[in-house]
């Protein structure tokens, strides 16, 4: 006998011992009739679509069977809450998700659920590109097979809704709302959840509101290892400013009583709160799992007779609102409803094109965004034609920006009173005020994932990482939530974000791994990611423009890379020339997203690079000049996309490139150019230098892995001593 076939004879033998009760409970000691109805049409749902989905696997066309199957309870949850409260939630969640439709009416659950398990283009979150719990109307917002990476954006979302009213910004959700984020007993021990957890504590100690619940769904199991015993409540019980809240979940009186007392208390206090809810997993963590291997029948049978569908069943029977008759003629025409939309999804057209997959990745808007980021406020909050530093430009645009859109909040470690560690964010808090620019806890997580949750509630994140190399732990957070969020809702839902990332090499005086990262590969294979770095400082200020604008009209996530060593220098050939100064640009000088910038006609060499390469290559080809070899510079400016018209316009003026890359070799910008170019079909020759693939070591040890100009130089002649080429 199958494990769906077990657990369904079992209900129906439970059921089918009921008895009538002498004397029905009374509904002032119990679930009201209408709640307890509700609760277990929702279960009923639930349960009979992780059937379903069983059986479409064996027809072919069920591509996920991770099932909700004695997490049943959480149609208490949703009942508990209002369908105006956000949700970000478990993928065990198929019962909150139907009765948060049934609450909010007009939504066909069953079908929902059951197109994302067959993947057709018709389902109407992620189109058929995962199976997620998610819809605008009902406010959940979707994640994928989230291992509590979804929580730090939970805490942004419970973060922004006081923060946008202190703003006076519109917010996607009430302000009376509670934020539920939902999550498994394994996912707790996860970095993201203690992080989460923690800003949401520090917040609220702080006396900040941040109305969330995280609910965590404890069913012993993380797939196949155990939780230890009480450890959820050891871990979590106690916590200081988190009040707790334990319940049996598979009891559904019990589990909707905890639920409403958490949810009013976080709604009330405006502070967080755990709700703790002990249930069971029935059929595996998937369709592929042999619950066997790990366990025993013991185990198993005991947890049959925890059954939440089996307990809201006797609360009904108890009650007298159903008879055992009644219950199993339920059960059986919601089994019929079920399998009946599922054969209709198996009929759905799948999704069919790459194209068409990757429609919802990276909108462009480009005469929106230009028009937005030609915006100013009158008159405008910097010196326009002053001559300026790249830290400069950036504060200038940081506060040209703050002035022109209300909802942008610009924060991260040392951003508030100190102004940033390199000075860049200094005095903007003074200015625009401790609502707009502070300082965040020290923790990459938290602070992107405090800029996802307020970017899909209407907020203007411009978050800062203090340095690349700080990125790295807080990666996911681009790439599995900030990245996804479009694509997995079919731009329903979009969190518009511009980090800003101090990076790369050549600090003097200051150095080592950690302040001298020059690893770009995680952000480089990111779909959708705008990747933008500025060298300098006109084009610092009118890029950023262009990524906030991005990010307003399209949802764009963006990575502004800003090089260090660049930040306060003046001087590019010889000291005092002030050549690395530019005037700060009015807004009309607009860089387009994937568009270069290119220095000198030379006819000989085109040096491809950017970042802290554009001077290096500038310097390089004055050299080279004395040597009558005449070499132009391209800037790529975007490293994502990359500016491909522009690259191969300037290598074919030459037909010989160089690339000068400061990133590493193996992962770095040069292996997206030279990819590139041949893609593009680009006969010409084409070389590389780059720095060694090395972490950068401190003091003067940093110059022998990092690209120097006398590298550049003996790299140019060796390409020309090959021999003259045709200029395509």
């Amino acid at each position: 006998m199958s494990a769906v076939e077990d657990l369904d004879r079992h209900f129906r033998e439970e059921v089918a011992g009921l008895r009538a009760p002498d004397a029905p409970l009374p509904e002032t000691d119990r679930l009201d009739t209408r709640t307890a109805l509700d609760l277990f049409d929702a279960q009923l749902a639930s349960r009979h679509t992780d059937f379903a989905a069983r059986w479409m696997q064996q027809e072919g066309r069920g591509y996920y069977t991770i099932g909700s199957s004695g997490h049943e309870g959480n149609a208490a949850l949703a009942l508990a809450l209002r369908p105006t409260d956000p949700a970000l939630l478990h993928y065990r969640s198929g019962a909150f998700y139907a009765a948060r439709a049934h609450q909010v009416g007009g939504i066909d659950a069953l079908r929902d659920m059951l197109l994302g398990v067959a993947a057709g283009a018709d389902e109407p979150i992620a189109g058929g590109r995962h199976k997620v719990y998610g819809r605008h109307e009902l406010a959940v917002i979707p994640q994928t097979s989230t291992i509590a990476s979804h929580l730090p954006r939970a805490v942004g979302v419970a973060w922004s809704i006081a923060r946008a009213k202190r703003l006076g910004t519109e917010c996607a959700w009430p302000s009376d709302a509670v934020v539920c984020c939902t999550f498994g007993d394994a996912s707790v021990n996860h970095s993201t959840a203690a992080g989460a957890i923690n800003s949401a504590c520090h917040a609220a100690f702080q006396g900040l509101p941040m109305p969330i619940l995280f609910v965590c769904e404890d069913n012993g199991l993380g797939i196949s290892v155990p939780t230890p015993h009480d450890w959820v409540q050891q871990a979590y019980g106690n916590r200081p400013g988190l009040a707790y809240f334990p319940a049996d979940g598979c009891d559904p009186q019990s589990a909707y009583d905890a639920a409403r007392e958490a949810a009013a208390h976080v709604r009330k206090t405006r502070q967080p709160a755990f709700l703790h809810l002990s249930l069971v997993r029935f059929l595996g963590h998937a369709g592929s799992d042999a619950e066997a291997a790990y366990r025993t029948p013991s185990e198993v049978t005991a947890d049959l007779e925890r059954d939440p569908l089996l307990a809201t069943a006797r609360l009904l029977a108890s009650a007298g609102i159903l008879t055992p008759q009644q219950i199993l003629d339920r059960y059986d025409e919601v089994s019929g409803s079920v399998f009946a939309v599922a054969k209709e999804a198996l009929e759905s057209e799948p999704l069919t094109t790459a194209e068409q997959i990757a429609a919802p990745i990276a909108p462009r808007s480009p005469a929106q965004v230009a028009r937005t980021a030609r915006r100013t406020t009158e008159p405008p909050t910097a010196p326009v034609g002053e001559p300026v530093t790249v830290a400069q430009s950036i504060t200038h645009t940081l506060a040209d920006l703050l002035g022109t859109h209300a909802e942008m909040v610009v924060f991260g470690e040392d951003v508030g009173r100190k102004g940033g560690v390199y000075g860049v964010t200094r005095g903007l808090q003074r200015r625009f005020g401790t609502a707009r620019v502070f300082d965040t806890l020290l923790d990459e997580q938290s602070i992107l994932g405090l800029a996802l949750g307020a970017g899909v509630s209407g907020l203007l994140p411009v978050p800062e990482i203090q340095y690349l190399a700080y990125l790295h732990n807080a990666a996911d957070q681009l790439r599995g939530e900030a990245a996804t969020l479009q694509f997995f809702s079919q731009g329903q839902y979009r969190n518009p974000l511009v980090v800003r990332i101090a990076g790369y090499g050549y600090q003097r005086g200051f150095g080592g791994h950690f302040h001298n990262d020059n690893a770009l590969g995680a952000l480089r294979d990111i779909p959708g990611l705008v990747i933008a770095s500025p060298s300098r400082p006109d084009d610092a200020a009118a890029m950023l423009r262009t990524c906030v604008a991005a990010a307003k009209v399209d949802g764009t996530v963006c990575a502004f890379l800003e090089p260090i060593a660049l930040y306060h220098t003046r001087d590019l050939h010889e000291e005092g020339d002030n050549a690395w100064l530019a005037a700060y640009p009015r807004p009309a000088q607009h860089v387009p997203i994937g568009r270069a910038r290119t220095y000198g006609t030379g006819k000989d060499l085109t040096l491809v690079t950017c970042g802290n390469g554009v001077p290096i290559s500038l310097r390089a080809a004055r050299r080279l000049e004395q040597q009558d070899i005449a070499a132009r510079v391209v800037d790529l400016r975007w490293l994502a996309p990359l500016p491909v018209d522009d690259l191969l316009r300037e290598a074919r003026a030459t037909g010989r490139v160089l690339v000068v890359d400061e990133t590493r070799r193996t992962g770095g910008v040069s292996e997206g150019v030279v990819t590139a170019l041949l893609d593009a079909g680009f006969t010409g020759t084409v070389r590389r230098v780059t720095s060694a693939d090395s972490f950068v070591p401190l003091g003067k040890a940093a110059q022998l892995v990092l690209v120097s100009e006398t590298d550049v130089e003996r790299a140019a002649q060796e390409l020309l001593s090959a021999g003259p080429h045709a200029h395509e």
